[in-house]
């Protein structure tokens, strides 16, 4: 597994590795997956995480690919949140919705708690990542995305700009960056995305007109 962590090209002096490009563009699959309520996408972003893990675990990168069993394992429970969402719905789609503000607020303090939280773990153990608290925000800040994408809030968008700030950023300067390329097509589809389950989300609020079939 080690050519995982080779080099693949250079592009504009960057070093592009095989695990960095094949792990994200399989992750930039499955958010565009999201982005058409595809429930396909739970199984492309758990591919993503095996691979990642594959790469960072044959590196030594503990703390990088424990990481991607979390994801792993969000990835699987938001497999079975829209496969029950989809059986309950009359057509088979996948709802979304906005969050209610006490989901908004829990959201954002899982958010505030859990970073700290693992940016503290990250600090008080320095090999498990190589820029503690931007990481650490990553980490949590990706989570939460998938948790609200599981839960079909359109939150979620939020959520992946929020990571993308600090992401693009953080990976140039880590020498990963091909992440940072890709994080900018994230930020771009997360805009596309963010409209798309906007619009769905009014029209499914939206009451139906005195007299015409449900």
């Amino acid at each position: 597994m080690n050519w995982l962590n080779s080099e693949a090209f250079t592009l504009f002096d960057q070093h592009i590795k095989w695990s960095d490009m094949s792990g994200n563009v399989i992750g930039l699959l499955g958010l565009a997956l999201g982005w058409r309520r595809s429930i396909w996408t739970w199984p492309v972003q758990f591919v993503s995480g095996l691979v990642l893990f594959a790469a960072f675990a044959t590196a030594h990168l503990s703390g990088s690919a424990g990481k991607q069993i979390v994801v792993m394992v969000v990835a699987a429970w938001g497999f079975w949140q829209w496969n029950r969402g989809r059986r309950q719905s009359q057509d088979g789609s996948v709802a979304v919705r906005f969050a209610t503000w006490r989901e908004r607020g829990a959201l954002a303090a899982a958010a505030a708690v859990g970073t700290l939280a693992v940016g503290a773990l990250f600090t008080a153990f320095p090999t498990l990542s190589w820029d503690p608290w931007p990481d650490a925000y990553i980490f949590v800040g990706t989570v939460v995305a998938m948790y609200a994408q599981a839960r079909g809030m359109v939150e979620f968008w939020f959520a992946w700009l929020l990571v993308d700030l600090v992401g693009v950023p953080l990976n140039f300067a880590n020498g990963f960056a091909f992440s940072g390329f890709v994080y900018v097509l994230y930020g771009a589809l997360v805009l596309w995305g963010l409209r798309d389950w906007w619009l769905r989300s009014r029209n499914a609020a939206r009451p139906l007109p005195e007299g015409a079939p449900a």
